[in-house]
């Protein structure tokens, strides 16, 4: 599932592609042709992302809410849109080019409250300007439940994926089993801190690199990592594999329903 840094960049694409002129808006699939109709033609006037959920503005005041999920994903073209291919739920269109937008989890049209309720069940998202740490802190300072499962909970944090959620804790030497309220203070800002840096880097390189300059392939002398999921990282889908700092072997365990990746040397208990 995208993580949200992909979602910034969406938000950003849709609004440099679209952004103050009128859309054509369509649904080959049919799945979406109302809500289509509904906005075909309207001015494009925003588009937010909030942790993984992508809202798109129109002039009359509704919003289409995106949520990929696993399989969902945009791609964009310039010049007239070829004939429709495959199940495509909506597509836009302007004289400079398209976007289209398959299999999300979600596509729906709603209004300004019912896109500000769900924001409103969302974490603090680190790429938002308007982002309070103090309510994910709050959540987690008081909760039993580990750091690893915290972390990618979205009503604790927004955005948050499990990319992120095994480099950070590795960065900063946090055993992903503690509990949350065993987290010290400095240790909180720690993590927001690098959640902030690293996926701001995300948005601008499309990719999630968390390696620090001297443990790049370049500097270590090994070859650069191979993963559909791109980037250079420290533990996460690295099992079995030496730490890139101490060559202690990653481990890896099914937790809260997702693989969590760690180096127990250099994340003590």
């Amino acid at each position: 599932m995208p993580e949200g840094h992909i979602i910034h960049r969406l938000a950003a694409e849709n609004l440099r592609a679209f952004g103050g002129r009128p859309v054509r808006a369509t649904s080959p699939q049919g799945r979406f042709a109302d809500e289509a109709k509904a906005i075909d033609g309207q001015l494009f006037t925003d588009a937010q992302a909030f942790g993984k959920h992508l809202f798109l503005g129109f002039e009359e005041g509704e919003w289409v809410h995106v949520h990929l999920g696993l399989y969902g994903g945009f791609t964009f073209g310039e010049g007239p849109a070829p004939e429709p291919v495959g199940m495509i739920r909506l597509r836009m269109e302007n004289d400079e080019g398209y976007a289209e937008l398959r299999g999300p989890n979600t596509c729906a049209l709603v209004t300004e409250a019912q896109k500000e309720a769900v924001a409103a069940r969302l974490g603090p998202d680190p790429l938002r300007a308007d982002a309070d740490p103090e309510d994910a802190w709050r959540r987690m300072s008081a909760s039993r439940t580990t750091v690893a499962a915290l972390l990618m909970d979205q009503k604790v944090l927004a955005g948050v994926g499990n990319v992120y959620r095994a480099e950070v804790l590795f960065r900063l030497g946090i055993d992903p089993h503690r509990a949350g309220r065993e987290l010290e203070r400095r240790e909180w800002d720690a993590i927001w801190a690098e959640l902030v840096a690293l996926m701001r880097e995300g948005v601008g390189a499309g990719r999630i690199d968390t390696v620090r300059p001297e443990h790049t392939p370049e500097a270590m002398g090994r070859p650069p990592r191979v993963d559909d999921h791109g980037g250079e990282v420290y533990v996460y889908r690295r099992a079995a594999m030496p730490c890139l700092v101490c060559g202690t072997e990653v481990r890896t365990e099914e937790h809260a329903a997702r693989n969590l990746f760690w180096c127990p040397s250099c994340q003590k208990a």
